[in-house]
This record gives C-alpha cells, structure tokens and sequence, in this order.
C-alpha cells in the first residue's frame, strides 16, 4: 500500500530528475476514460486531475485523453494504440479496464501503467482508488434526517464491490439516525447511460422515494429530482447547478495530488508499483458544498461524522451487522479489514434490491 508520503520527492532528488527530463524531453501521460468528459460526473473527476497535473508540471509533461472508451476489446485495443504511440505512463479509470490494462502491460514491460479501482498489478502496472464508502455513510446520515418517507432510492451501475460498498454504508448511515430506513436500489447495469439512469430515479420515485442518490456517471438523478421535487445526493462531482433546489451535496473525489504525486515520481525514477486506497484522511474523498435546504444542525452533524471518519474513530463497517436476510455478518467489536470490504458481496439489512 503507498503511502501519501511516498508520493512526495524530496527537493533535490526533485530538481535532479527535472533537469534530466527537460534534456530528454516532456513525460508523455495518456488517459482512458470510459464516459465523455462533459462537465460532472466520474470521468469529469479524473479529467480535473489531468489538468491540475499540466498545471502543476507545465512543460515536463504533454497529456492526453482519450473518452468514452467501452469496457473489454475496445480498452485494450485504445491501450495498445496509447502505448505504441509513446506514452511513458498510462493511467485507465475505469474497473472494467483491469484486464486489458493488464494484457498490454505485459506486452510493454518498459512502459508504466495505472489503473483505478481494480485489484491486479504488476511490476509496472499499479492499482489506486478512493474510499468512497466514507463519504457515502456521512451523506446517510444526511438523508436519514432529511428524509420524511425514510425511504431512500439508489440508482446503481454494476453489483461490484465498490459499488455495494457505497449502498451498504449509504444504509448504514442512513439507518444510524433512522433505524427503520429502508434504500432501494436500481440496477442500470452501465456506468454511463442518461436514460437508464433516469429512467430508475423515475421507477425509485413513483415507489416511494423521497431522496436519491446513484452510483452512476451522468447527472440523470439530479437533473429527475430537481424536475419532480425529490431531494439528491449526487456522486463524483459536485452537480448543484442542475438541482439547484434539491441536491444536498455530492461524494466527489479528488484525484489530483495523486496524479501528480505519480507523474513526480516517474521522473525522479522513483516510481515503483503498489496499491493507494485514499479517503477523507487523505482528501480523496470529499463532500461538495451543502445546499441551502440542509439545516445547520444537520451539516454539523454530518460534518462530525466525516471527521470522526478521516480520525478513524468512527469505522462505516464495524460490527455488529446483519445482512440483507438478517443473519449476522460481522460481529460486535470487529471492524470489517480492507481485505474484507474489498471482497464485499452482499447487502446489509435494511436494502432492498438484488445482488
């Protein structure tokens, strides 16, 4: 697992490999997005990150992107492609990149490769994401005080880990103030697809929703609850402007200092493979502005609930929880292992929805 100090150069070491690689010229850096950029959402986040990363680095670094890449052949055929055109360091940002960043890092053992949210790695291809778990308990919190109904709907893309991560700690929070809540959820099987996505804000709202959330790429769900009156809480970025009324805040995430952190070490020849798993302790995970139909008592409650997250003292999945058939999963005075919540697969109590 890096570390965020091991991200960091020290000054000279800094200056050394600077001056190495404006002889040889600029660190060639690509991208593989799996949506198009647009304006919010999860390629959006990464593509923030791409532009701090020219800001922060200038001349030292030419970027690149390429978006709206599907998952399998078309991946690894557009890594290939980036990877024979030159690029130094590739980083891919989707799960369903995993296994054809893997293929073409086999094939380009001199090349560096990055691939966000998978799991498998080798000498030169290395593994990252958020614990966007963190933030989803803090924002359950907030729909269980916001919510009238106690009924929460959950528009989701794919039943991996990551994505169960995030409902089961959106009902665990939620059922930390309302013990009763109930989160339902809708499958779009797709990370971006606007119409499905709107379509199960539509079905969670006619079945008794009063707030939505969605593990999904487009800004469907805030867009449906700012025209039917239902309160959101988006995910990746902030997307106020398109409910302006309703959305209460965002989980988003900050990729930034990673993607400089990375690049910096590339050029020192620092650069080694490994595993960052980053949340509210490391800033890479992030709750974007409250709006002005949240109270202050809430926000100051929710914002205790991160702190008490980023400090460690308050863990999302520490025991005693029941699953979905109210059997018990994890005992009390157990706190789930990162290995454990990696390998989630079922659903707590209080979920309503199929796996």
């Amino acid at each position: 697992m890096l570390s965020r100090r091991s991200l960091l150069l020290a000054p000279a070491a800094a200056a050394l490999a600077a001056r190495d690689a404006a002889a040889a010229g600029p660190l060639k850096v690509a991208f593989v997005y799996v949506s198009p950029v647009g304006d919010a959402g999860w390629t959006f986040q990464h593509e923030l990150g791409r532009r701090a990363l020219d800001a922060a680095m200038g001349n030292a670094v030419k970027t690149s992107f390429v978006e709206n890449v599907e998952e399998g052949a078309d991946a690894e055929r557009v890594i290939r492609k980036l990877a024979t055109d030159g690029n130094d360091l590739i980083f891919t940002t989707s799960f369903g990149y995993m296994n054809p960043t893997l293929k073409v890092a086999g094939q380009f053992p001199k090349l560096k490769f990055e691939h966000a949210t998978g799991y498998k790695r080798a000498a030169n291809l290395a593994t990252y994401s958020a614990r966007f778990y963190e933030g989803r308990y803090a924002t359950g919190v907030l729909a269980g005080r916001m919510s009238k109904s106690g009924i929460a709907g959950y528009v989701a893309a794919f039943p991996i880990p990551e994505v169960l991560q995030g409902i089961n700690a959106f009902t665990l929070g939620m059922r930390s103030v309302n013990p009763k809540a109930q989160v339902r959820v809708v499958w779009t099987s797709s990370w971006f697809d606007p119409g499905k996505e709107r379509a199960g804000a539509d079905t969670l709202i006619a079945g008794g929703a009063d707030i939505l959330t969605h593990h999904t790429d487009s800004t469907a769900v805030a867009q449906a609850g700012e025209e039917k009156g239902v309160l959101t809480v988006a995910y990746n970025s902030d997307q106020s402007k398109y409910g302006p009324k309703t959305c209460l805040t965002a989980v988003t995430h900050n990729w930034n200092d990673y993607y400089v952190g990375r690049v910096k070490a590339v050029i020192a020849g620092t650069w080694k493979s490994g595993d960052l798993w980053g949340g509210v302790k490391e800033g890479m995970t992030k709750l974007a502005p409250y709006g002005a139909a949240v109270p202050d008592a809430v926000r100051k409650e929710v914002d205790a609930k991160l702190a008490a997250i980023g400090a460690g003292t308050l863990k999302p999945f520490a025991g005693p929880l029941s699953g979905q058939d109210g059997k018990p999963k994890v005992a009390a005075g157990h706190a789930m292992t990162d290995k454990e919540i990696g390998e989630m697969n079922w659903f707590v109590d209080g979920v309503q929805g199929k796996i």
